[in-house]
C-alpha cells in the first residue's frame, strides 16, 4: 500500500484527504512511476473546488517527476529505471506511485533533474503553447502578461525575452515585482495601478499586439483596453472567477479585438505534439535561457496547505510537493 491525496467531494482544502491505497501492476501502454516530486498548479484548485468537475471519488493532479518501476504490454519506448515526468493524463499525481498510461510520460534529459522536471512540465508546456501556438511572439513585440512571478509567468517571461520580446508583467506585491524583473520583464506594473493607462503610455497610445491573461473575470476588460486594434486577449486561467459573458460588442468599439480561451490538451493531444512541446520546453531549460524557479515545498500529505497558499496568492514561481 501506498499513500495518496483523495477527494470524495467538491470544496475546500480540507477535502484532500489522505489515504492509502493499492497501485496495482501497469496494463497494456501504461507504465507504474514512483514519484520523486509532484507538481501543484493552480488548476488542481478549480478540479478540487468542481469548478472543472471530475468524476469523484477521485485522485487529483497531473505533472509529476519520478523513475519507472515497471511497463505493461505494448510500452516499447520506456524500460524500468527511466527518469521521467508528465504534465498530462488522468488525475492522481498527488500520489506516492501511481500506475498511468505511459504515452504521456517523457524521458528527462541528464542535466534536468527530477525537482525541474516536476516543476517546469505543466507550466513550461502551458508557456510553450501560449508563446509558440496560441500567439507566436515575434521579435520587437512588446507583450503584458499578468501574474508575472507566478509558475507560468515566470517562465514565460523568460522564454519570451528570449524570443526577443519586450514583456510588460503585471504583480500584486513589491517582492513579486522584483523577481520578475529579474526573470524576463523588462517593466512590471502593480496590479493595483492603471494598467490600460500605463500600457498605453509605454506604446505611445498604440496598445499591445496580445496580453495574456490567466486572472480572468477581475481583468478581462481592463486587458481589452491594452490591445491595439485586431489584437489577441489570451485568457488562460481564472484566478479572480471565470469570465462567465463578454459583450462581443466591447471587440468591436475596441478595434475589432479576438479572444481566445486555450487550454493545453488542445495543442497536445497525441505523443507528436507532446515530444515537440517537451523538445522546445527542454532546449529552452538545459540552454540556460529559462531557469524553473522552486520556491516552495510541501510534504505530500500536506497538499490542503499547499493548496491554502496558492489560493491566498502567497506563492511565487513553482512549488513542489514531496512524496
Amino acid at each position: 500500500m501506498i499513500g495518496a491525496i483523495r477527494i470524495e467531494e467538491f470544496g475546500d482544502p480540507d477535502v484532500l484527504q489522505w489515504v492509502e491505497v493499492d497501485v496495482g501492476d501497469p496494463g497494456p501502454g501504461e507504465a507504474r512511476v514512483a514519484h520523486h516530486a509532484v507538481g501543484i498548479n493552480f488548476i488542481d484548485t478549480y478540479r478540487r473546488s468542481g469548478l472543472y468537475p471530475i468524476t469523484l471519488p477521485s485522485g487529483l493532479g497531473t505533472e509529476a517527476s519520478g523513475v519507472v518501476v515497471s511497463v505493461g504490454e505494448g510500452v516499447d519506448y520506456l524500460a524500468p529505471g527511466d527518469r521521467v515526468a508528465y504534465a498530462m493524463g488522468p488525475q492522481g499525481s498527488y500520489s506516492e506511485e501511481r500506475v498511468m498510461p505511459a504515452k504521456w510520460l517523457i524521458k528527462l534529459p541528464e542535466d534536468i533533474s527530477s525537482d525541474v522536471g516536476a516543476a517546469m512540465m505543466l507550466k513550461g508546456l502551458t508557456s510553450w503553447y501560449l508563446l509558440r501556438q496560441t500567439y507566436r511572439v515575434q521579435p520587437g513585440d512588446r507583450i503584458l502578461l499578468y501574474a508575472a512571478a507566478g509558475g507560468v509567468g515566470l517562465i514565460a517571461a523568460q522564454w519570451a525575452r528570449q524570443l526577443g520580446a519586450h514583456v510588460i508583467g503585471v504583480v500584486s506585491t513589491e517582492e513579486k515585482r522584483k523577481l520578475a524583473l529579474a526573470h524576463g520583464c523588462e517593466t512590471v506594473l502593480l496590479a493595483d495601478a492603471d494598467i490600460a493607462g500605463e500600457v498605453k503610455e509605454l506604446t505611445g497610445g498604440e496598445g499591445l499586439p496580445v496580453v495574456y491573461d490567466p486572472v480572468g473575470k477581475e481583468t478581462v476588460l481592463t486587458s481589452l483596453d491594452c490591445l491595439r486594434p485586431r489584437g489577441l486577449l489570451v485568457s488562460f486561467g481564472n484566478a479572480s472567477g471565470p469570465v462567465e459573458s463578454l459583450n462581443l460588442l466591447e471587440l468591436a468599439k475596441r478595434g475589432s479585438l479576438y479572444v481566445t480561451r486555450p487550454v493545453l490538451g488542445s495543442y497536445v493531444t497525441n505523443r507528436e505534439e507532446l515530444e515537440q512541446g517537451c523538445a522546445e520546453l527542454f532546449e529552452q531549460v538545459s540552454g540556460g535561457h529559462v531557469s524553473i524557479e522552486i520556491r516552495q515545498r510541501f510534504a505530500l500529505s500536506d497538499a490542503a496547505d499547499a493548496h491554502r497558499a496558492l489560493e491566498a496568492r502567497q506563492t511565487t514561481g513553482s512549488t513542489l510537493l514531496v512524496p
